[in-house]
């Protein structure tokens, strides 16, 4: 699963965004147990640079979580790259729903990867700035301005679904958009313990759970902010 990025010259960066700088993080995302070349090579493809704030581009290709405003962040690479593994192992997922569009950063590496993206973002600034990014990488992810706490259940279900913000529980409307042998990956927990799982809908409806990783997101909240 592939797909063509569409970048234009400013967009491969230079000096700091050198493309010698990603291979630095490749090669440290490796060392931390990051094995699938597609992800490995989606994130040494996609300009990460682009999707935080011009202050912050030389920190870009740095293995750490940047602030993008809102009280959001662009998710570390190492997460977006445990994430991305989690649902292609044993799969070949076509259509995944995205909850927290935030940057547009991890469903340009889904999109990257050949995947059908659709992401939802509740935070309506975020989303038109992440949509320029996706329009100037040639990307045609769908995208909707709502609370990713009841999914996009009109386009479902998903073969995969991607969660990135953190809740106490699982939410049931994003279970129940899962495709019967999809995966849903989502922290779990409180605000300063998380764990992030992996929960794969076996045939029969029931759930396989695996714990990947502790990790540390922002809430998965309700409602909406234009």
């Amino acid at each position: 699963m592939t797909a063509r990025l569409r970048l234009q010259p400013e967009a491969i960066g230079m000096g700091m965004t050198s493309q010698r700088v990603r291979d630095r993080l490749i090669e440290r995302l490796r060392s931390n147990g990051i094995v699938d070349e597609r992800v490995l090579n989606a994130i040494r493809t996609v300009p990460r640079h682009l999707y935080v704030d011009e202050a912050l581009a030389t920190r870009a290709y740095e293995d750490t979580a940047l602030p993008i405003g809102h009280g959001q962040t662009i998710s570390q690479p190492w997460v977006v790259a445990k994430m991305t593994e989690a649902i292609l192992d044993g799969a070949s997922p076509k259509k995944v729903l995205e909850i927290g569009t935030g940057s547009g950063y991890q469903a340009t590496i889904l999109a990257a990867l050949g995947m059908e993206v659709y992401t939802v973002e509740r935070i309506g600034e975020l989303l038109r700035i992440a949509r320029k990014r996706f329009r100037s990488l040639g990307l045609n992810v769908r995208s909707k301005h709502d609370d990713g706490r009841i999914g996009w259940a009109e386009e479902g279900p998903f073969d995969a679904i991607v969660v990135t913000a953190g809740a106490p529980a699982l939410v049931d409307a994003l279970n129940d958009q899962l495709a019967p042998g999809g995966t849903l990956v989502a922290p779990v927990g409180g605000a300063s313990s998380q764990s992030l799982l992996k929960l794969r809908k076996r045939e029969d409806g029931s759930i396989e759970q695996t714990d990947l990783a502790p990790v540390v997101f922002v809430p998965l909240l309700s409602g909406m902010i234009d």
